[in-house]
């Protein structure tokens, strides 16, 4: 009975036409399905055959560029191409009474070939990157901004390459298009558009290096920078903590960045002492004699002393008032005894700027202030030296009989007594 139905089917579709089609369309799903299955077994062969080459290569080579390859899977997104190109081939001769099956497959796996050579380069630059980043040449080089501006670039190109396939235009034509509509395009890529292009800016000129120490008032930045993107810059902050930066506004705004002084010779120390004015004055014998006891300064108080001696004698001086002639100071002494002081100290670094100079005077006082380098330019150990050198100087000061400024505090207020009124 069943026979009979389907001899019935049959010849009533033989009578409209329609068995000769539906044979066919039998016959390109069979045939489709083979090549599908031949390409996906191709697919896996030529996988095999480069998964075994890549990873004799990379254990025999010194280079360990081929490790990042494979450990990016790079090979077996190549191994597609040789699959889908068959597949392109075969499309033609499959879909020949079929035009339009034919150009919307063409079209779906032309796609798929750019899509996947967009993928291929992408990893491919995830590999150099990750390569360059173990070379010592190369580690503090802002590398991703470079692998992002190439991606970009790689995929405007894919898209362009797609909307071509899909419409059957020309790309020349949609760069026309898009030149009228360049206005709205800038104003919604806005961001992306600053910050491809400070990310240029940045490393074409060197301004940021990953591992510089930078600070950025503005976004509360203080720390080093871990990483360098095409729209960010991440810095770790000495708390630890993490402060995104947008990279157009490392070239928009105004930023500190410490590398010249991590491969300077030292760190610089600039700091002052505010001595009060009136603890200023005029030496006497009696006290260059006690002075003379401090080892720093004794053989420039003897050779100082005997040049001012001879100075005022020959021109006749009056000393029975200290103020007439030529006189030591207690700051002048003092001065020279710091400047002794950080030549001689071993952690200041001799081949820098070294100076101890007078600034303007305040109304607090009179700044003495210390300018030198310190040859150890790790943070802790500076803010040791410069400690260590402050220490010593203020407890320095009283042998000088110098002072140095601060406010009162409340006990050292004297109340004054108000009159009686009177009667």
């Amino acid at each position: 009975m069943d026979k009979d139905l389907g001899r019935l089917l049959y010849n009533y579709l033989i009578e409209l036409g329609m068995a000769e089609g539906i044979a066919t369309y039998i016959n390109l799903i069979v045939l489709m399905l083979v090549v599908l299955v031949l390409v996906l077994l191709l697919d896996i062969l030529i996988w095999k055959i480069l998964r075994g080459v890549s990873v004799r290569l990379a254990r025999k080579s010194k280079n360990n560029f081929d490790n990042f390859l494979v450990a990016h899977r790079v090979p077996r997104y190549v191994a597609h191409v040789v699959p889908l190109t068959i597949l392109l081939e075969f499309v033609p001769i499959a879909f020949e009474d079929f035009d339009y099956a034919e150009g919307i497959a063409l079209k779906t796996i032309k796609i798929l070939f750019v899509l996947l050579v967009l993928v291929i380069f992408r990893k491919f630059f995830k590999s150099v990157n990750g390569y360059l980043k173990t070379r010592p040449k190369f580690k503090d080089k802002p590398i991703n901004s470079y692998v992002q501006v190439f991606m970009i670039f790689a995929w405007i190109v894919g898209i362009l390459t797609i909307f071509a396939i899909v419409t059957g235009t020309t790309v020349w034509k949609f760069f026309t298009a898009l030149g009228a509509a360049s206005a709205v395009v800038l104003l919604i890529f806005k961001d992306s558009i600053l910050g491809l292009v400070a990310s240029i800016q940045v490393t074409i000129n060197d301004m940021v290096r990953i591992g510089d120490w930078i600070t950025f008032e503005k976004y509360g930045a203080d720390g080093d920078v871990v990483e360098i993107s095409l729209a960010t810059v991440k810095v770790r902050n000495f708390d630890m903590t993490i402060t995104t930066i947008p990279t157009y506004a490392l070239i928009s705004d105004s930023f500190k960045n410490w590398r010249g002084m991590q491969v300077s010779g030292g760190r610089r120390i600039k700091r002052s002492l505010i001595i009060r004015q009136k603890s200023i004055r005029f030496l006497t014998e009696e006290e260059l004699e006690k002075l003379k006891k401090i080892q720093l300064v004794e053989a420039y108080i003897n050779a100082r002393n005997e040049q001012i001696k001879a100075y005022n004698q020959d021109n006749k001086i009056n000393k029975e008032l200290l103020v007439n002639g030529r006189n030591l100071t207690n700051f002048g002494v003092f001065r020279k005894y710091v400047t002794t002081y950080l030549e001689g100290h071993s952690a200041i670094n001799k081949n820098m700027t070294l100076m101890v100079r007078q600034l303007q005077p305040t109304p607090q006082g009179i700044p003495l202030e210390i300018y030198a380098f310190s040859s150890d330019k790790r943070w802790e150990n500076y803010e040791y030296v410069m400690a260590d050198i402050f220490d010593h100087l203020l407890a320095a000061l009283p042998y000088f009989s110098l002072e140095l400024f601060e406010l009162p505090v409340t006990k050292e207020f004297v109340p004054v007594e108000e009159d009686e009124p009177k009667a």
